[in-house]
């Protein structure tokens, strides 16, 4: 069971976020403001923070940084009523993870805390598993029952992208910024070149599907989502 901790100084919200977690099976802290959740932390195991902005003692850029500070490198979720770009930029150079506005759709928020959940977890094991497949991002490999294929960089980068966000359409050139980097000569052909690659690798594979969405970009649709 995933264990959350919901910093938020409106006792109202705090309250209905917290009832909203328990009904998704989540274990549920709480806490009022920065310098609560810090206690908090001390006594308990967290996975993920949700953390209002403005609140007493210590606001929600403050224990962001402070933890980011001492190492803490659990997802941090903000939440606040502020919508100006600015405070959405001081809370990503804080070292949040993800930035929500009130008034929140706590539809959203679940599935906001699902993805952070499962790119830390990701990001902490360094593999990724889809159905049968392994992907090794220390070794640049991916596994398939008893076969292994060690991808060069690029292809193996751009695939375990795809993978990590089943159904999410990239562009190419999110993809080209994100593989490549933004100051890369390369154009969007270069992408396409690398998916054909990927495609006629896996294409006895029935854990996944490399989707092409005309006019926008690719995909990855797993066998289970069909």
């Amino acid at each position: 069971m995933f264990s959350i901790l919901v910093v938020e100084d409106d006792e109202n919200l705090n309250k209905l976020m917290g009832e909203k977690l328990k009904n998704e099976a989540y274990q549920v802290f709480s806490a009022f403001d920065g310098e609560e959740a810090l206690e908090v932390l001390d006594l308990q195991h967290v996975d993920l923070i949700i953390s209002d902005i403005m609140m007493p003692n210590m606001n929600g850029y403050e224990l962001t940084k402070l933890l980011r500070d001492a190492a803490y490198t659990l997802p941090i979720l903000m939440i606040t009523a502020k919508d100006q770009m600015d405070d959405m930029e001081k809370g990503f150079k804080a070292g949040t993870d993800d930035y929500m506005v009130k008034p929140i759709n706590l539809k959203e928020m679940l599935l906001r805390i699902k993805a952070l959940l499962r790119r830390a977890q990701i990001a902490d094991d360094h593999k990724l598993i889809v159905g049968n497949v392994i992907l090794d991002y220390d070794a640049l490999t991916v596994t398939m029952k008893e076969e292994i294929q060690e991808l060069p960089p690029k292809e193996f980068y751009l695939l375990f992208k795809l993978l990590s966000y089943p159904n999410k359409i990239f562009t190419r050139q999110e993809l080209m910024d994100e593989i490549w980097g933004m100051n890369t000569d390369i154009d969007d052909r270069t992408v396409d070149s690398h998916i054909k690659k990927l495609r006629r690798r896996f294409e006895n594979l029935d854990d996944f599907e490399i989707i092409t969405v005309r006019g926008l970009g690719y995909k990855v649709r797993k066998n289970d989502d069909k």
